[in-house]
C-alpha cells in the first residue's frame, strides 16, 4: 500500500509507545499516534488526558481535551488537579506524548510565541500542561513535521524544557523525568546522544535522503554512526489509521486526514 509522509510519521510514533504504558497525551498529532498505538501494537496502553479522563478509548480523535468522547470512553474521570498532582507529579506517567511549534537540538519545546515575546510575529496556543508533562513524565516523545521553521537553532521562547542546554543541564534544573527520548518527524526519527543529549538522526524513513533532513533542520544536524531505515507502514497499521481518520472526519465534518 502506498502511504503519505504524514502517515509514516504517525505510524513510526505509534510504534514507540510500549504496550501497557501509562501515557499522558497531547491533542493533535500525539493523540492520533497514541490512539493508533492503542488500536494496533499496544492495546493495553492507558491514555490519560489533561482534563481528567483515565483509560480513554475514543472511537474518533478528540477536538480538544474537553471533548466528551474522552470522558464517555474512559475507565474513569478525575479532577484535573489529581491528574497533575497524583498521576504526573507522583511519578505514575510512563510517557508524555507532546507536539510542538518549534523544537531545538536538545528537545526543548516552544508553543508560546514566534518572534519577540512582547511583540510576536505569531501568538501560539500556549503551554497548557506541556511544561509539567515535559518535566515530570518518566519519558517524553515529541512528534511534529520537520522544517527549518520548526527545527530551530534557538527557540524564540522555551515553553517546555527538554534537555535544557544539554549534558547534565536537566539534572541541574532538578527535573525528575528522563526528558525527551525521541523526536518523530515526517522524515526521520531522532534520539538524544549519550552524554551531550543533543538529538541526532537514528532512523530515516523510506525514500528520504540525508540531504532532505539537513535542509529541513535549522541547526547542523548530525547522524548516528549506525543509522537505520524505518520500517514502512504495514497494511494493518495503515488500515487502522485511515479508518480512525475517516471516522473522525465523519464525526467532525472534515476531510479524512485533517484531524
Amino acid at each position: 500500500m502506498s502511504y503519505s509522509t504524514s502517515e509514516m510519521m504517525t505510524v513510526a510514533a505509534a510504534r514507540r509507545l510500549r504496550n501497557g504504558a501509562v501515557c499522558f497525551v497531547g491533542i493533535g498529532l500525539p493523540s492520533k499516534a497514541a490512539n493508533l498505538a492503542r488500536l494496533t501494537s499496544s492495546p493495553d496502553v492507558v491514555l490519560i488526558y489533561e482534563s481528567g479522563p483515565i483509560g480513554a478509548k475514543p472511537s474518533v480523535l478528540p477536538l480538544s481535551i474537553g471533548d466528551g468522547e474522552l470522558a464517555e470512553t474512559a475507565d474513569t474521570v478525575v479532577p484535573t488537579g489529581e491528574i497533575f498532582r497524583y498521576w504526573l507529579q507522583g511519578g505514575r506517567i510512563d510517557v508524555g506524548f507532546l507536539g510542538a511549534a518549534q523544537v531545538d537540538r536538545f528537545g526543548n519545546i516552544n508553543t508560546t510565541v514566534v518572534g519577540d515575546y512582547h511583540a510576536p510575529k505569531t501568538r501560539l496556543p500556549g503551554a497548557g500542561g506541556a511544561p509539567e508533562i515535559a518535566g515530570s513524565a518518566k519519558q517524553v516523545l515529541i512528534i511534529l513535521k520537520q522544517s527549518p521553521r520548526a527545527f530551530v537553532d534557538k527557540l524564540d521562547f522555551i515553553t517546555s524544557v527538554g534537555h535544557g542546554e544539554g549534558g547534565d543541564s536537566r539534572q541541574r534544573l532538578g527535573l525528575p523525568g528522563e526528558g525527551p527520548v525521541g523526536i518523530i518527524t515526517d522524515l526521520c526519527i531522532m534520539e538524544p546522544e549519550a552524554g551531550s543529549h543533543e538529538f541526532v538522526v537514528t532512523s530515516i524513513h523510506p525514500g528520504v535522503t540525508r540531504e532532505q533532513i539537513i535542509k529541513a533542520t535549522g541547526w547542523a544536524i548530525r547522524f548516528a554512526e549506525d543509522v537505520q531505515q524505518t520500517a514502512a507502514p504495514s497494511e494493518v497499521e495503515l488500515s487502522a489509521l485511515r479508518d480512525l481518520e475517516a471516522r473522525t472526519a465523519a464525526a467532525h465534518g472534515q476531510t479524512a486526514g485533517e484531524a
